[in-house]
C-alpha cells in the first residue's frame, strides 16, 4: 500500500535528501516558502523549507525496504510512533499543495491582514489594545501601529498575538 511518510533530514540537507529519494523513484514533496534575506545592504529572496529538516515521501513499504529510505543520503529517519513509521494523511499533502502560489511556494505573512486593517492584540501585556496592521515579516512576526501616550508606536508581535478587530 502506497502512503505518505514524513522524513527527518540532516540539517540544511532537505533538497539533497529530496534529490536522492527521487533517484530511488519515490514521489517526494518539499513544501517551501520565499524568505527575504538581508545581508550587508543587500536583499535577496531565497527558497526555504516550510518545515526545516522535514520533507514528505510517498512510498510502498512492502516493495521498498524501510532501511533503503533510512539509508538514503540526507535522510536521518522516518518520523515514527513506536517501531513503525507514521502515515501522513494525503489530505494534509493536498492542502499544502493547494496553498502554493503559481511558482510553487507557500505564501506566509499576515494572512488575512492587509496594511491599514484594525487588529486587536489577544496576548502579551498589551492584551485588548487596538492597533493598525502595518506589515508582516518573514519569520511569522507582524508590525502593528499602536496609539501610546499620544503618539504612534510601532510594535513587533508574533502573528498569533493578533486577531481582526470588529468594531
Amino acid at each position: 500500500m502506497t502512503a505518505w511518510f514524513c522524513a527527518y533530514t540532516q540539517p540544511n540537507r532537505e533538497r539533497w535528501a529530496r534529490s536522492n529519494l527521487w533517484e530511488l523513484g519515490l514521489e517526494v514533496y518539499l513544501p517551501e516558502y520565499r524568505k527575504t534575506r538581508r545581508h550587508a545592504r543587500e536583499t535577496t529572496i531565497v527558497a526555504r523549507p516550510l518545515f526545516p529538516r522535514y520533507l514528505f515521501v510517498r512510498a510502498d513499504l512492502e516493495h521498498i525496504p524501510l532501511r533503503r529510505i533510512r539509508s538514503t543520503n540526507g535522510v536521518v529517519d522516518l518520523v515514527s510512533m513506536g517501531p513503525h513509521p507514521s502515515v501522513v494523511s494525503p489530505r494534509i499533502i493536498a492542502e499544502l499543495q493547494e496553498r502554493q502560489d503559481s511558482d510553487g511556494y507557500i505564501p506566509l505573512g499576515g494572512g488575512e491582514f492587509t496594511t491599514g486593517d484594525a487588529v486587536r492584540i489577544v496576548t502579551t501585556s498589551l492584551c485588548d489594545q487596538i492597533g493598525i496592521f502595518q506589515c508582516a515579516t518573514d519569520n511569522d512576526r507582524v508590525i502593528v501601529l499602536l496609539q501610546f501616550l499620544g503618539r504612534n508606536v510601532r510594535v513587533g508581535l508574533d502573528r498569533a498575538d493578533i486577531v481582526p478587530h470588529r468594531a
